[in-house]
């Protein structure tokens, strides 16, 4: 899943069509990678594709050498105790892998999900019991999986990135499933990107949790709050609690070498803030 030129772009919206809101980002953020829902991302409904904007979504980030990634519905959580949300997630999840590579999208970028009221190896049991089938199904050269730790919230099953161990341990390790690391998310779960080595160490962190191959994708997201608040508020890159400065250090530690960057901060619907963060996050390894 390494790309050896390091995209970088934004979630993107898909008002007006697939094709058609993404021609919009593109031309005005100059973005290398891009990410979109496919579906509702607070319902369950599970759409078919426009199969003229499909292709004209394939044809447009060829031209331009786009790399494109599907983020899942929120909803999703396969450690929930309940059955029939499990039920959903799952059939959400294959859902978006299969309009993923209807669009030509490398993958699928799923929240790690939460135990709600239950104990944490219980849910961990029906995550691996739901996901071991699906990943199981993939196809090598299709879309993949990842999973994006949370921000520390409730009974979450993932925030900091150790928990990343115990949660590919219930899948055994599948090849198909890697990582999505998102430094609001990180931040919030209590990792000080802005100490002194901060970054680094959490990288090093994350390296020795997964394996040096398992991280595909970033999230470059500043935050609003304070370092382990548990709040998933996204904020402008270096404009935000953050700062700048432990974007240039996570991006120049060898784990994040080609991975792509997307970001999700405010101003995609405008696009002003996503040209200002992609054109920030690239002069931190252009320059």
């Amino acid at each position: 899943m390494r790309i050896a030129a390091r995209p970088v772009g934004g979630h993107a919206t898909s008002a007006g069509g697939l094709a058609t809101g993404v021609t919009g980002y593109l031309d005005a953020t100059s973005a290398s990678a891009v990410q979109v829902y496919v579906s509702n991302p607070r319902g369950w409904a599970r759409p078919d594709g426009s199969s003229e904007q499909d292709e004209r979504f394939r044809a447009l980030c060829a031209e331009r050498d786009v790399v494109a990634w599907v983020h899942a519905c929120l909803l999703v959580n396969l450690g929930s105790p309940t059955p029939a949300t499990v039920e959903q997630s799952a059939a959400t999840l294959r859902h978006a892998l299969r309009r993923a590579g209807e669009i030509g999208a490398r993958g699928v970028v799923f929240h790690a999900g939460s135990a709600v009221t239950g104990a944490r190896e219980a849910a961990l049991d029906r995550v691996g019991a739901a996901l071991r089938p699906i990943l199981d199904g993939l196809d090598p050269d299709g879309p993949r999986l990842l999973v994006e730790p949370s921000a520390g919230g409730g009974q979450c099953l993932a925030k900091r990135v150790e928990d990343l161990g115990p949660y590919l341990d219930a899948v055994d390790r599948h090849p198909m499933l890697g990582v999505c690391f998102d430094t609001c998310h990180a931040w919030a779960a209590g990792h000080d990107l802005a100490a002194p080595g901060g970054a680094a160490a959490t990288m090093d962190a994350l390296v020795a949790t997964v394996g040096p191959d398992r991280l595909w994708l970033l999230h470059a997201n500043d935050s609003r709050d304070a370092c382990g608040s548990t709040r998933d508020r996204h904020e402008n890159v270096g404009a935000g609690s953050i700062g700048l400065d432990p974007f240039a250090a996570l991006l120049a530690h060898p784990a994040t070498v080609g991975v792509p960057v997307i970001v999700e901060t405010p101003g995609h619907t405008a696009h002003e803030g996503h040209a200002k963060d992609i054109a920030s996050l690239r002069s931190l390894f252009d320059g």
